[in-house]
């Protein structure tokens, strides 16, 4: 992969030895069918099972190799970065960070793991690289000391990671989870905007625009509470889409201690409970509809901890300790990153492709095997190479060319 030896050696702080090694490992990581291991890893390459599990516990800069990776995706100019968590399958008491988690694919908590991660997100094209994957530390409760809340380990996470981001991001998406005043504020104090999502009973209130009475007092401040049931007070915007309604306010958060802009989605469709969905954004000069078309590209995100789950061992790391666990998970998601890249590299349309992380895998892999064979079997590479078959069987199984 003669990309991954570019972007190694562009890197400061890494020797020949581990830029070797990470070589033979994303090569490795493409072409493994099974789950993704120090032992199926071994057994696809040439190194051995120790190699992996020593190499693993080694520190390695991955933001800066996700972003250079993200760079060579041409088209990429990111404007936002997405924050999410996740639930990782886990067992063994003895695992690192073992606790219970939320698991959306069960809605329930259940033991096992949690990986944080921030990515870079280009809104105007779908497109989404994961920038830096942290574990989610379990509850350790200390006689006479605060607690230290998940959203504290979330918003510390966002704070390591900022240096490293482009100039041109401005906005942090999120879900409704992070959607808590210590988060926000902290994520604003450090120079960025949020857009997220409201509870249906968010505790708003107008902000007054009349005249003020003259007089001792303060200022008059707020105009009335806002009910989600009586919209005429909002604005309402124009729309080409037929769902759903979109009206707009600028208001006070109560929780969240600031002024927001929001945007109420309410369906159009006759149902017995009026159905919406309410949107926000820090930024009260940012427009309605680039509310909602930032708060969609969100959901990029949750594309990449597919692929990397489906597609890149997420889940299966045979390793218990902090260190290997963080390696294995970044490795992952700078696999998918690599994917991606390769994707965008061999889209020469100006639409937006589809990008199937599966498809990727298999073309690799049946280059692997054809090199293979051309090199164990001592046959002429270029006489196969130009065969008119070559390329219908490097694109065996493949979903999408």
């Amino acid at each position: 992969m003669t990309a991954v030896t570019e972007i190694l050696n562009g890197l400061h702080n890494i020797n020949k030895p581990q830029q070797k090694f990470l070589q033979v490992l994303f090569s490795t990581m493409f072409v493994v069918h099974s789950a993704i291991n120090f032992l199926s890893l071994s057994r696809y390459s040439g190194t051995s099972e120790r190699t992996f599990r020593r190499q693993f516990r080694r520190e390695f800069d991955f933001p800066a190799f996700n972003l250079r990776v993200a760079g060579k995706a041409a088209s990429l100019t990111p404007q936002a970065v997405a924050c999410d968590a996740s639930f990782i399958k886990k067992s063994g008491r003895q695992t690192f960070g073992f606790d219970k988690f939320w698991n959306g694919s069960r809605s329930c908590a259940e033991k096992g793991l949690e990986v944080s991660l921030i990515a870079l997100v280009e809104t105007a094209g779908n497109g989404s690289f994961a920038l830096s994957a942290e574990q989610t530390p379990a509850r350790i409760t200390t006689p006479g000391a605060a607690e230290e809340t998940r959203i504290d380990f979330y918003l510390e996470h966002f704070r390591r990671t900022a240096p490293c981001l482009p100039a041109s991001v401005r906005y942090v998406l999120v879900d409704g989870f992070y959607a808590k005043e210590k988060f926000v504020s902290g994520v604003c104090a450090a120079g960025y905007q949020i857009v997220s999502r409201l509870r249906a009973d968010a505790n708003l209130r107008f902000l007054f625009q009349g005249e003020q009475r003259s007089g001792r007092g303060r200022p008059r401040k707020y105009d009335g509470k806002l009910n989600f049931k009586d919209l005429s007070r909002f604005e309402p915007i124009q729309s080409d889409e037929l769902h759903p309604a979109l009206y707009t306010a600028r208001v006070w958060a109560v929780s969240l201690k600031r002024e927001i802009q929001i945007l109420v989605l309410v369906a159009r469709k006759a149902a017995p409970k009026q159905r919406m969905v309410v949107l926000f954004s820090t930024d009260v000069e940012l427009a309605a509809k680039e509310i909602l078309r930032l708060y969609r590209s969100r959901f990029q995100i949750e594309f990449l901890l597919r692929d990397a789950k489906q597609s890149a061992g997420l889940e299966s790391c045979q390793a218990r300790d902090k260190a290997a666990l963080w390696f294995h998970w970044n490795a992952s998601f700078a696999t998918v990153n690599l994917a991606r890249m390769m994707a965008h590299e061999k889209n020469t349309k100006s639409e937006v492709a589809a990008f199937s992380m599966k498809s990727i895998k298999q073309k690799v892999f049946n280059q692997h095997l054809l090199e293979l064979f051309i090199s164990r079997l001592g046959l002429d590479p270029t006489a196969i190479k130009n065969h008119e078959q070559y390329e219908k069987l490097r694109n065996y199984a493949v979903i999408s060319t």
